[in-house]
């Protein structure tokens, strides 16, 4: 009888093979579509970095559209991707739930699994079309930062997911119709711009039940297309969702009311909205649903990055971006 390997040794050649191929690979690489780079395809570039590189690696993508799916691993972690221009550096895809063996959550463009993962001057985009859930970006690993990057979408545009995941999001334009940031990361938005192409809803938060907090907008700019003049700053995709606006300018397209229950009034009892000292003809809170909160002036003092991250501000500043 032939004796068969037993399944770790598989493993065990594969570490052993990436860490290898990883260790030839430079800290630095670039990828261009002319083939005058270290690759052509953002995907190759990622895969050999190799598994948990022991340096961090850094791809420096040139300007272009990258027509990939890409997925960037579990083991993949330590990686910044950096564009050469945000708006001309850009990873198109256009999957959408719905076509052959695509669900909202194998729709993406960009799939992050592993932590420690950094975007600087990116356009993500998904480009189905307003055909349904159709994610542009998908992050569920930790410690993941965005700086000056772009996420084009419709319906359900950039998922942050996984419980007490913590992504922050700084100088972004996140664009979208219905439910477009929505999952159950925690995750801060800086200074970004969300706008809305359609009267539906901004986010649909599923935070954990154990989780303090879950998106924090702080000092964002809400917008919307001309048509567009009933939009939700929110609603619960599951019970426990958890939003706070602060300091953010909002339009004339946010309905007074603010949030919906989705359907399910004993989301009211669970789900935890709030504002603070937002302005603009969509912020006054006086029209707001009696279920919402109005922060504190202590409240809101508390919204920094090492209460809400539970980690020092270091992690922001040693995240690999210049």
């Amino acid at each position: 009888m032939k004796q068969s390997i037993p399944l770790y040794y598989f493993y065990l050649f594969f570490f052993v093979l990436s860490q290898s191929w990883s260790a030839t690979v430079k800290d630095t690489v670039t990828v261009s579509l002319e083939g005058s780079a270290d690759f052509i395809s953002i995907q190759e570039a990622i895969t050999a970095c190799g598994a948990f590189p022991s340096n961090p690696k850094t791809i420096f993508i040139k300007k272009g559209i990258y027509k990939e799916k890409i997925i960037i691993d579990s083991f993949n972690s330590n990686i910044s991707l950096i564009g050469e221009n945000k708006d001309q550096t850009i990873i198109s895809f256009n999957n959408y739930n719905g076509q052959p063996n695509i669900g909202t959550f194998t729709s993406y463009t960009l799939k992050i699994l592993a932590d420690n993962i950094s975007l600087q001057n990116i356009t993500i985009e998904n480009t189905a079309g307003a055909v349904g859930q159709a994610v542009a970006l998908h992050v569920e690993g930790d410690y993941f930062k965005a700086s000056n990057c772009k996420f084009l979408g419709n319906q359900d545009t950039l998922y942050t997911a996984g419980e007490n995941r913590r992504h922050y999001f700084n100088n972004c334009y996140i664009e979208g119709t219905t439910d477009y940031i929505f999952g159950s990361a925690i995750a801060v938005f800086d200074n970004c711009t969300l706008y809305s192409k359609a009267n539906s809803y901004i986010t649909a938060a599923n935070t954990s039940k154990n989780s303090k907090y879950g998106f924090v907008f702080l000092n964002c700019k809400l917008l919307s297309a001309p048509s567009v003049r009933k939009v939700y700053l929110g609603r619960p995709w599951r019970e426990y969702a958890n939003v706070i606006f602060s300091g953010c300018f909002m339009d004339a397209h946010i309905r007074a009311e603010g949030w919906h229950n989705w359907g399910k009034p004993f989301n009211e009892k669970t789900a935890y909205y709030a504002e603070y000292a937002n302005y603009g003809p969509g912020a006054l809170t006086n029209k707001r649903v009696k279920w919402s909160h109005v922060l504190s002036a202590e409240e809101n003092r508390k919204l920094t990055f090492d209460v809400i991250f539970k980690v020092e501000n270091q992690w922001l500043l040693n995240s690999a971006l210049p």
